[in-house]
């Protein structure tokens, strides 16, 4: 088409040597329907392949078009915007993710045990680098803000909307040693913190505190408490090269998948986690370690 030929993202002509063979090609073959539409979609495309190739990440499109991809992209690379702009971009991306890879769903039907990049946990190694990328990092709110997400996701299992209004007198401890966080909202609930994140959480805790003052636990200094105040966060902190990005779902699944290889009571999994159905659960079973199949035989001869 010639649309897709003849348009050329406004991008720094080196840049656009890099990344512009290959987002022309994925554009042709998603066969946009109309010259506006090759517009829209290779204008996205470039930018999210641009941010990309300043990362050092991968800039092949049917990499940066997954979900996740795409959701690392808005909440690091396009920040800058309002909520609309945001939310377009997304679609169009979308839109084109679904015309080169096909719809996510070929028959229409809920598929169970998707296991979903959003879903699958951290590794010990990725928890220890995003560990030391927060120590990392240049100030002390960029530092304590990353620890107390790292411990309230990886130790605690809140995702981002319970994170946001917690208080620092949220956080306490419990006369055996246990410290508990009073989980706001319409999934209210008191989740003790596991013991390998209880000293990064209280000094997280410590740190976001002000004697007489009910102060936010996640960015004490800020105010604004919209849907956004975390991946806002998130885009202005330090990366490591080739490291692991902080995404507070993943940490969330990381910690339902230690707590159901655990074995730990369902009931009691559920109430902690704040759910009522095993959608969330569903999610990331794929990722959850089997017993042998002595170890099974044994399990199942004894229950």
């Amino acid at each position: 088409m010639d649309a897709i030929e003849q348009y050329r993202p406004k991008l720094p002509a080196p840049v656009w040597e890099r990344i512009g063979a290959d987002c022309r090609r994925a554009v042709a073959k998603a066969k946009p329907a109309t010259p506006k539409q090759a517009r829209d979609w290779l204008g996205a495309l470039a930018h999210a392949a641009a941010h990309a190739d300043a990362c050092g990440q991968p800039t092949k499109a049917e990499r940066l078009l997954t979900e996740e991809a795409i959701e690392w992209y808005l909440s690091t690379g396009y920040v800058h915007v309002n909520d609309t702009a945001r939310s377009n971009r997304r679609g169009r991306l979308n839109k084109l993710r679904r015309a080169l890879l096909g719809p996510d769903l070929i028959t229409g039907d809920p598929v169970a045990y998707s296991g979903s990049n959003p879903s699958r946990p951290y590794t010990k190694a990725e928890q220890a680098q995003l560990y030391a990328t927060a120590r990392a990092q240049p100030t002390e709110a960029l530092r304590y803000g990353l620890l107390a997400l790292l411990a309230l996701g990886f130790g605690c299992g809140l995702d981002s909307p319970e994170i946001i209004p917690l208080r620092t007198h949220d956080v306490r401890e419990a006369p055996n040693g246990a410290v508990g966080v009073a989980v706001r909202g319409s999934r209210a609930r008191v989740v003790l913190c596991r013991t390998a994140w209880v000293p990064v959480l209280t000094e997280a805790t410590a740190w976001a505190s002000q004697p007489g003052e009910a102060r936010y636990l996640f960015r004490p200094a800020s105010h604004a408490r919209g849907t956004n105040t975390v991946t806002n966060f998130l885009a202005r902190t330090k990366k490591q090269p080739g490291g692991s990005a902080l995404v507070v779902g993943r940490t969330r699944a990381t910690w339902l998948v230690d707590a159901i290889e655990a074995r730990m009571h369902l009931p009691t999994l559920m109430a902690a986690a704040g759910l009522t159905t095993l959608r969330s659960i569903d999610r990331v079973l794929p990722y959850v370690r089997n017993l042998t199949p002595e170890q099974a035989a044994a399990a199942l001869k004894e229950f």
